[in-house]
Protein backbone atom coordinates (compact mmCIF):
# COMPACT_ATOMS: atom_id res chain seq x y z
CA UNK A 1 0.00 0.00 0.00
CA UNK A 2 1.22 3.37 -0.92
CA UNK A 3 0.48 6.22 1.44
CA UNK A 4 1.61 8.90 -1.00
CA UNK A 5 -0.93 11.65 -1.16
CA UNK A 6 -1.70 14.35 -3.68
CA UNK A 7 -4.57 16.77 -3.32
CA UNK A 8 -6.30 14.93 -0.48
CA UNK A 9 -6.40 11.57 -2.30
CA UNK A 10 -4.16 8.63 -1.53
CA UNK A 11 -2.74 6.87 -4.56
CA UNK A 12 -4.73 3.74 -3.72
CA UNK A 13 -7.98 5.75 -3.49
CA UNK A 14 -7.25 7.44 -6.81
CA UNK A 15 -6.71 4.07 -8.53
CA UNK A 16 -9.92 2.63 -7.09
CA UNK A 17 -11.88 5.72 -8.06
CA UNK A 18 -10.39 5.61 -11.56
CA UNK A 19 -11.34 1.93 -11.98
CA UNK A 20 -14.83 2.58 -10.64
CA UNK A 21 -15.19 5.56 -12.99
CA UNK A 22 -13.94 3.47 -15.95
CA UNK A 23 -16.85 1.05 -15.38
CA UNK A 24 -19.31 3.95 -15.49
CA UNK A 25 -17.66 5.70 -18.44
CA UNK A 26 -20.50 4.86 -20.84
CA UNK A 27 -22.85 7.08 -18.83
CA UNK A 28 -23.09 10.69 -19.95
CA UNK A 29 -22.54 13.01 -17.02
CA UNK A 30 -24.28 16.31 -16.53
CA UNK A 31 -23.41 16.34 -12.84
CA UNK A 32 -19.98 15.83 -11.36
CA UNK A 33 -19.44 12.41 -9.90
CA UNK A 34 -16.69 10.42 -8.21
CA UNK A 35 -13.22 11.76 -9.12
CA UNK A 36 -14.68 14.78 -10.94
CA UNK A 37 -15.52 16.29 -7.54
CA UNK A 38 -12.43 18.40 -6.73
CA UNK A 39 -13.65 20.47 -3.77
CA UNK A 40 -12.97 19.16 -0.28
CA UNK A 41 -14.70 18.90 2.19
CA UNK A 42 -18.27 18.12 1.08
CA UNK A 43 -21.58 17.57 2.85
CA UNK A 44 -22.56 13.93 2.28
CA UNK A 45 -25.96 12.24 2.21
CA UNK A 46 -25.91 8.43 2.15
CA UNK A 47 -28.01 6.09 -0.01
CA UNK A 48 -30.74 5.96 2.70
CA UNK A 49 -31.13 9.76 2.73
CA UNK A 50 -29.36 10.29 6.07
CA UNK A 51 -26.83 13.11 6.43
CA UNK A 52 -23.32 11.97 7.27
CA UNK A 53 -22.12 15.53 7.81
CA UNK A 54 -19.22 17.47 6.34
CA UNK A 55 -16.35 15.10 5.53
CA UNK A 56 -13.31 15.13 3.22
CA UNK A 57 -14.03 14.16 -0.39
CA UNK A 58 -11.61 11.22 -0.25
CA UNK A 59 -13.52 9.76 2.71
CA UNK A 60 -16.84 10.29 0.89
CA UNK A 61 -15.47 8.49 -2.19
CA UNK A 62 -14.27 5.61 -0.02
CA UNK A 63 -17.77 5.29 1.53
CA UNK A 64 -19.35 5.32 -1.93
CA UNK A 65 -16.99 2.62 -3.22
CA UNK A 66 -17.60 0.43 -0.17
CA UNK A 67 -21.32 0.61 -0.93
CA UNK A 68 -20.51 -0.08 -4.62
CA UNK A 69 -22.24 3.18 -5.56
CA UNK A 70 -21.27 6.61 -6.93
CA UNK A 71 -20.64 9.92 -5.21
CA UNK A 72 -22.78 12.48 -7.08
CA UNK A 73 -22.65 16.24 -6.56
CA UNK A 74 -26.28 17.35 -6.21
CA UNK A 75 -25.85 20.96 -5.07
CA UNK A 76 -22.64 22.55 -6.33
CA UNK A 77 -23.65 26.09 -5.29
CA UNK A 78 -23.97 25.23 -1.58
CA UNK A 79 -21.14 25.91 0.87
CA UNK A 80 -19.80 23.20 1.21
CA UNK A 81 -21.14 21.39 -1.89
CA UNK A 82 -23.71 18.66 -1.20
CA UNK A 83 -22.94 15.17 -2.51
CA UNK A 84 -25.09 12.08 -2.43
CA UNK A 85 -24.09 8.42 -2.44
CA UNK A 86 -26.29 6.76 -5.07
CA UNK A 87 -26.36 4.55 -8.16
CA UNK A 88 -25.89 7.15 -10.89
CA UNK A 89 -26.66 4.70 -13.73
CA UNK A 90 -30.04 3.91 -12.17
CA UNK A 91 -30.77 7.63 -11.75
CA UNK A 92 -30.00 8.33 -15.44
CA UNK A 93 -32.12 5.36 -16.52
CA UNK A 94 -35.12 6.54 -14.47
CA UNK A 95 -34.81 10.09 -15.83
CA UNK A 96 -34.64 8.83 -19.40
CA UNK A 97 -37.60 6.51 -18.84
CA UNK A 98 -39.65 9.34 -17.33
CA UNK A 99 -38.97 11.74 -20.21
CA UNK A 100 -39.63 9.10 -22.88
CA UNK A 101 -42.86 8.11 -21.14
CA UNK A 102 -44.10 11.71 -21.36
CA UNK A 103 -43.24 12.03 -25.06
CA UNK A 104 -44.69 8.72 -26.24
CA UNK A 105 -47.81 9.02 -28.34
CA UNK A 106 -49.66 6.18 -29.94
CA UNK A 107 -49.32 6.11 -33.72
CA UNK A 108 -52.73 5.06 -35.06
CA UNK A 109 -52.45 2.12 -37.43
CA UNK A 110 -54.93 0.55 -39.81
CA UNK A 111 -55.18 -3.18 -39.08
CA UNK A 112 -56.75 -5.38 -41.74
CA UNK A 113 -58.85 -8.46 -41.07
CA UNK A 114 -59.60 -10.58 -44.14
CA UNK A 115 -62.53 -12.97 -44.50
CA UNK A 116 -64.49 -14.91 -47.07
CA UNK A 117 -68.31 -14.84 -47.41
CA UNK A 118 -68.59 -18.52 -46.37
CA UNK A 119 -66.78 -17.93 -43.05
CA UNK A 120 -67.99 -19.99 -40.09
CA UNK A 121 -69.59 -18.57 -36.93
CA UNK A 122 -66.64 -19.54 -34.72
CA UNK A 123 -64.21 -17.95 -37.17
CA UNK A 124 -66.19 -14.69 -37.05
CA UNK A 125 -66.00 -14.75 -33.23
CA UNK A 126 -62.23 -15.24 -33.43
CA UNK A 127 -61.87 -12.33 -35.87
CA UNK A 128 -64.07 -10.17 -33.59
CA UNK A 129 -61.76 -10.94 -30.66
CA UNK A 130 -58.77 -9.73 -32.70
CA UNK A 131 -60.65 -6.62 -33.84
CA UNK A 132 -61.69 -5.82 -30.26
CA UNK A 133 -58.02 -6.02 -29.18
CA UNK A 134 -56.95 -3.66 -32.00
CA UNK A 135 -59.70 -1.17 -31.19
CA UNK A 136 -58.79 -1.18 -27.48
CA UNK A 137 -55.22 -0.31 -28.52
CA UNK A 138 -56.71 2.72 -30.36
CA UNK A 139 -56.04 1.33 -33.85
CA UNK A 140 -58.49 1.39 -36.76
CA UNK A 141 -59.71 -1.91 -38.19
CA UNK A 142 -60.42 -2.57 -41.86
CA UNK A 143 -62.61 -5.60 -42.56
CA UNK A 144 -62.10 -7.04 -46.03
CA UNK A 145 -64.42 -9.72 -47.39
CA UNK A 146 -62.95 -11.28 -50.52
CA UNK A 147 -65.31 -12.75 -53.14
CA UNK A 148 -64.13 -15.35 -55.66
CA UNK A 149 -65.88 -16.98 -58.59
CA UNK A 150 -69.58 -17.72 -57.88
CA UNK A 151 -69.35 -15.94 -54.51
CA UNK A 152 -69.43 -12.67 -56.49
CA UNK A 153 -73.14 -13.20 -57.12
CA UNK A 154 -73.88 -13.13 -53.35
CA UNK A 155 -72.75 -9.75 -52.05
CA UNK A 156 -75.63 -9.82 -49.56
CA UNK A 157 -73.69 -12.47 -47.56
CA UNK A 158 -70.82 -10.00 -47.13
CA UNK A 159 -73.19 -7.20 -46.10
CA UNK A 160 -74.82 -9.50 -43.52
CA UNK A 161 -71.43 -10.47 -42.03
CA UNK A 162 -70.23 -6.85 -41.88
CA UNK A 163 -73.54 -5.73 -40.37
CA UNK A 164 -73.20 -8.39 -37.65
CA UNK A 165 -69.62 -7.31 -36.94
CA UNK A 166 -70.65 -3.65 -36.75
CA UNK A 167 -73.42 -4.54 -34.28
CA UNK A 168 -71.09 -6.65 -32.10
CA UNK A 169 -68.46 -3.89 -31.87
CA UNK A 170 -70.83 -0.90 -31.65
CA UNK A 171 -70.02 -0.20 -27.96
CA UNK A 172 -66.27 0.35 -28.63
CA UNK A 173 -66.18 1.32 -32.33
CA UNK A 174 -67.82 3.69 -34.76
CA UNK A 175 -68.09 3.24 -38.52
CA UNK A 176 -65.56 5.34 -40.37
CA UNK A 177 -66.29 3.85 -43.79
CA UNK A 178 -69.53 1.92 -44.38
CA UNK A 179 -69.51 -1.43 -46.18
CA UNK A 180 -68.77 -0.78 -49.87
CA UNK A 181 -67.49 -2.79 -52.80
CA UNK A 182 -63.91 -1.96 -53.76
CA UNK A 183 -62.11 -3.20 -56.87
CA UNK A 184 -65.04 -5.45 -57.86
CA UNK A 185 -64.05 -8.44 -55.70
CA UNK A 186 -63.65 -6.99 -52.20
CA UNK A 187 -66.18 -5.55 -49.76
CA UNK A 188 -64.57 -3.19 -47.24
CA UNK A 189 -65.70 -1.62 -43.97
CA UNK A 190 -63.50 0.49 -41.66
CA UNK A 191 -64.15 0.87 -37.93
CA UNK A 192 -62.45 3.45 -35.70
CA UNK A 193 -62.27 3.35 -31.89
CA UNK A 194 -64.70 5.54 -29.95
CA UNK A 195 -63.00 8.45 -28.19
Amino acid sequence: MCAASSGGFTLETRNLVFLHYKEKQAIETTQRLNDQIRISPVRVIDQDGEQLGVIPTAEALRLAMEANLDLVEVASDAKPPVCRIMDYGKLKYERKKKTSKNTKQHQVQLKEIRMRPKIGKHDIEFKLKSARKFLEQKDKVKFNIMFRGRENAHHELGRTILGEIQEQLSEIAKVEQAATMASGRNMIMVLAPRS
